[in-house]
């Protein structure tokens, strides 16, 4: 996945390329934007469907959490959910990006094998009703230091907020866990336009944070994003894509791995 990446990042500033080499004669080309990227202020959302792939485990009282599997030990199916992308553009090549992906999981099944979570032992056949809820915002900057009128490519950088609550009900405990720390991240972004109101548009953000950063935390987040958009005008457009999440955490004494990847569909507008 990363060197699918890789290479579209190396195509679209092989696209860009002659761009740059008209500037260096002294031509000057004359500017014609593509349909959509006139705008200030851009406001997307969409349905994401993946497929969630969830271990957690969670100690107390000296007694070590077992490695839980969401969905094959709690029964946890594939849902879609909403996400909603806010982007502020002050000028052509800075732009101030605003993720918010609200996740939430619920289930109901009876344990098909025993477990231990958050110091409480849950038997085996017993009936369990578990919340998932994984909330993450991401707020940040971004540059593009190459910008032509059929696309671009440039950096970025933010930090991630992120949220997990896991509760588990049953007629014999209630218990859960809650982590939440925030996770810079750095990733590159490129778009490039096919005809002149349809892109291609990528992005790869990654990190790994050792505990001798933060204390008591130990985290990595990979993520990737390969959409399309088709421009009705300036202003309104559609768009489908491939996003793949990979987030790992220990903090504390709780650990969890999250991996999560489907296609989604989506608007934008733009002003």
């Amino acid at each position: 996945m990363r060197s699918i990446a890789l290479s579209l990042f190396v195509l679209s500033l092989m696209l860009l390329a002659p761009g740059t080499a008209q500037a260096q004669f002294g031509q000057v080309p004359f500017s014609d934007p593509a349909t959509g990227e006139r705008y200030h202020i851009e406001a997307s959302g969409g349905f994401l469907n993946p497929t969630p792939e969830i271990v957690f485990a969670s100690e107390r009282f000296g007694i070590r959490g077992t490695d839980i599997n969401a969905v094959t030990d709690l029964g946890i199916a594939k849902t879609r959910f909403k996400e909603f992308r806010l982007v502020l553009r002050p000028g052509r090549k800075h732009k101030f990006r605003l993720h918010y992906l609200p996740i939430s999981y619920t289930a109901d099944t009876r344990l098909i094998r025993s477990f231990d979570f958050n110091g409480q032992r849950f038997p085996v056949n017993i009936p369990v009703t578990t919340t998932f809820d994984w909330k993450s915002v991401k707020l940040g900057y971004e540059y593009d230091f190459v910008y032509r009128d059929r696309g671009y490519a440039g950096f970025f950088t933010d930090i991630k907020f992120t949220d997990i609550k896991v509760n588990l009900e049953s007629p014999i405990a209630s218990e859960f866990a809650h982590a939440a720390a925030p996770i810079p991240t750095i990733g590159g972004v490129g778009r490039v336009y096919v005809v002149p109101n349809i892109s291609v548009t990528f992005e790869l953000t990654g990190i790994k944070i050792p505990e001798t950063v933060i204390k008591n935390l130990k985290a990595h987040y990979f993520d990737f994003d390969l959409y399309g958009t088709v421009n009705f005008n300036d202003y309104v457009g559609a768009q489908i894509g491939y996003r793949s999440l990979d987030l790992g955490y220990i903090v504390e004494k709780d650990s969890g791995t999250l991996k999560m990847k489907g296609i989604y569909f989506g608007g934008v507008v733009r002003y």
